[in-house]
């Protein structure tokens, strides 16, 4: 496509002296994606380097990865490998897909994808890369135009790219995976350990690990369970109180800590006797800080240990206020 024919047709203006943009089909402009549409880019590496906000130098076109040839590949200001994949037509997940390919092949952080028209799932599928993937990822939308009768120019315009945004949501992400990994794995420890135990917990040996702070499991009376807790250094066996009626909920708990001295010396320990006045619920609990999923795994066992102690003290003492309930 050129852009300085000295026999060009001059633009056409109106009245005011203001020309009229059209739209011109990419095909009329590069017949064929690889040999004109990649050549031109490859020629014009400027042109998409602003849009995108990168120094994109020595651009070398179809690379071999594999059996895959990569449309572009270019170096930023720090010599660093981009990936460029095109294609003139709506974005699909085989492109994707080889984008993906070629950025681990080529050991690359930094990806631009052009497309003709890019798919919801695809911007989505490209934020979320930005986010957790710890890779650049560009996707940027092309277009060509015309003044007039003038020649036909590139539009290009970034649709989504990586930012300072993205990146801590993606950290946020992360962390969060990690602390439902590390829970999954203290609960599946904890729940062999009761298995082991024998006697006392029965209730638990049918239980299954979640992800979450809590695991529950019934006291054999509808909206009361006993639950274990655990955070990042102390843990919790509680009865949680939650019928599904706020007035029942504190006559319930009213009537157990009506016998609290007698409880806490039962249990040998002081409880915390949470009526939770912004929460429908109540709960009685008994906390120990001598460690949480955040602390070194070899310590686990000993915690959990403690955490089996404490729910059999709490169940030994409560049970019986509950069944008479």
């Amino acid at each position: 496509m050129a852009t300085d024919n000295p026999n060009s047709v001059p633009v056409q203006l109106d009245e005011a002296g203001i020309g009229r943009i059209t739209d011109v089909p990419l095909r009329e402009v590069w017949p064929h994606e690889a040999l004109d549409f990649t050549r031109w880019l490859e020629g014009h590496p400027d042109v998409l380097g602003d849009v995108v906000g990168l120094q994109l130098d020595n651009i070398e076109r179809e690379q071999a990865v594999g059996s895959f040839n990569v449309d572009l590949v270019a170096e930023d200001a720090d010599g660093s490998p981009v990936i460029i994949e095109n294609q003139l037509q709506r974005s699909d997940h085989d492109h994707l897909g080889k984008l993906i390919t070629y950025l681990a092949m080529h050991e690359a952080k930094t990806a631009i994808w052009v497309v003709a028209e890019a798919r919801p799932e695809h911007l989505r599928a490209v934020g979320w890369l930005n986010e957790l993937s710890g890779a650049s990822f560009y996707l940027v939308e092309v277009s060509a135009i015309k003044i007039g009768e003038s020649e036909p120019a590139p539009l290009m315009r970034l649709i989504t790219g990586p930012s300072e945004a993205a990146r801590q949501v993606g950290g946020a992400k992360k962390q969060m995976v990690e602390r439902e990994q590390l829970r999954q794995s203290f609960w599946t420890q904890l729940l062999e350990r009761i298995s082991v135990s024998g006697e006392g917990l029965p209730e638990w040996t049918s239980r299954t690990p979640t992800r979450h702070s809590w695991m529950g499991a019934s006291t054999g009376v509808n909206g009361l369970g006993f639950n274990f807790v655990i955070r990042q250094h102390d843990t919790q066996a509680e009865l949680y109180i939650d019928t599904g009626d706020e007035d029942r909920n504190g006559e319930i708990f009213e009537r157990i800590a009506a016998s609290r001295e007698e409880l806490e010396q039962e249990v040998g320990a002081e409880l915390e006797w949470d009526r939770l006045e912004t929460k429908r619920a109540c709960r009685i609990r008994l906390t120990d800080a001598g460690g949480g999923y955040r602390d070194p795994g070899d310590e686990w066992p000993a915690t959990q240990d403690r955490m089996i102690g404490a729910m059999k003290k709490l169940k030994a003492a409560l049970l019986p206020k509950i069944k008479g309930i």
